[in-house]
């Protein structure tokens, strides 16, 4: 590998040794940038992108048996420190055997210790000389990866994408994350150039997946992570409805995560790479609608809620003039709706009655479709009528909270939830402010 050599000795120091023995590649990493060596040169040495390393270094595991040989010969470390063996004394690549397990654990043992387990099954209790229990369960090897890609490992990462992304709330942000990043290691089998390409998309989609699953969990950070893989491979793959996507996913968490300026520059680059989306490009199709203009008025809508958020008002009404100029989504659309923002934006400027309007077609536009985007629909007309001094505003907020409860996702309840307490508390009446501290609790579950 190119580079200059790093000091063996080094690798003999008891803490790396221990680092080593584990194969905790992130661990190994920080030691090294600790010891001075950069993570391009890291980079460099192992035949990795210092993107790659970055990531490691802040906890993604390395777990393929490829990518640590290329780490033990890249930077000069002993395969054995590693539990990289050779010929039939050691692992065969991809190939478990005795080398694989933990140190002081061998096969011979976690049949024995599934023997016993039978027994304990069987009766309850150990049984005596039938086997023996071992303390800790070790883990399994690292499932190898293929020799060389094919339709099925594209096919494979399609379906799970397609498993992972259902019903009003996605799936849990765990399982997505670890799904995208196992799929991730794909990318480093050989194959022809057309496969190759559809696995990019493929396992940019799932990563896109997984950011929304961590974002809906409250997990900016993990969700700011996929969507940037998901921008890394759409560029990659040459695909501008993927970088598309991903730019105005990332410009959501920003905003929410307050940061409205970073969010509003991500919009704008949204809306100028919408226009390189080809037209008959099927994912961008939007019950007739072409999907890029969609996509536009998406990035326009995002752009006047950061514009409002830094308190220009005006240039908030302008941005999403122009985004329902350019876009109406029909009532079969299972996504857009135009109007929850306009009324969230005439609630700011203190428009009672222009945002109630809003906040009816809305609530009216979910009737009978995705109940989660009813239920957000449904607190901000409630805040509004709350706002307004209605009777009728304390059992609206008291069935939307009770609606938010009933959903895993922490994002509706802490972003839609809150404004509402705060509306709640600027109410007289002990009413009022008992739904305002229901409202804290079910937001902080």
């Amino acid at each position: 590998m190119p580079g200059d050599p790093i000091d063996p000795v080094l690798f003999e120091r008891d803490d790396l040794r221990s680092v080593l023995a584990v194969r905790d590649i992130s661990a190994l990493y920080r030691a090294l940038t600790e010891a001075g060596i950069s993570q391009h040169r890291i980079a460099r040495a192992t035949g990795q992108a210092q993107s790659d390393v970055s990531e490691i270094i802040a906890g993604r595991r390395v777990i393929a048996y490829d990518v640590l040989e290329r780490i033990s010969g890249g930077l000069g470390i002993p395969r054995e420190y590693l539990g990289l063996g050779y010929g039939q004394g050691g692992a065969y690549r991809g190939v478990a055997t005795d080398a694989d397990t933990p140190e002081g654990v061998h096969l011979e043992m976690l049949r024995r210790h599934l023997i016993a387990l039978g027994g304990v099954a069987l009766t309850g209790a150990t049984v005596t000389k039938l086997g023996q229990l071992l303390d800790e369960l070790p883990g399994p090897p690292p499932v190898p990866l293929p020799g060389r890609l094919s339709a099925t490992h594209v096919t494979q990462v399609q379906d799970l994408t397609r498993r992972l992304d259902v019903g009003d709330t996605y799936c849990d942000s765990q399982v997505c994350s670890s799904a995208a990043i196992l799929a991730t290691r794909l990318l480093s089998v050989p194959g022809p150039d057309p496969m190759r390409q559809r696995l990019l998309v493929a396992v940019a989609e799932l990563h896109s997946v997984a950011g929304w699953a961590a974002f809906d969990a409250g997990l900016h950070r993990c969700a700011l992570y996929h969507h940037a893989r998901t921008l890394e491979l759409g560029t990659e793959a040459g695909d501008p409805y993927l970088q598309t996507l991903a730019l105005n996913y990332s410009a959501l968490v920003t905003v929410e995560n307050g940061h409205p300026d970073d969010g509003l520059k991500l919009r704008q680059l949204a809306q100028v790479k919408a226009w390189d989306i080809p037209q008959d490009d099927h994912r961008a199709v939007v019950v007739g609608e072409v999907g890029k203009t969609a996509l536009q008025a998406c990035a326009l809508e995002g752009s006047a809620e950061a514009a409002a958020m830094m308190g220009d008002l005006d240039t908030a009404v302008g941005y999403l003039m122009k985004g329902r100029d350019l876009w109406t989504p029909t009532v079969d659309d299972p996504f857009g709706d135009m109007d929850r923002p306009a009324a969230r934006l005439e609630l700011a400027r203190g428009r009672l009655d222009a945002a109630e309007r809003f906040a009816v077609a809305s609530v009216r536009r979910w009737n009978g479709g995705r109940q989660i985007s009813r239920t957000t629909s449904g607190i901000v007309l409630a805040t509004v009528h709350i706002r307004a001094g209605d009777s009728g505003g304390l059992p609206l907020a008291q069935q939307t909270i009770t609606d938010a409860s009933r959903f895993r996702s922490a994002r509706v309840r802490r972003q839609w939830l809150l404004p509402l307490a705060d509306a709640l508390d600027t109410r007289p009446g002990s009413d009022a402010q008992d739904l305002a501290r229901t409202a804290r609790q079910v937001a902080a579950a």
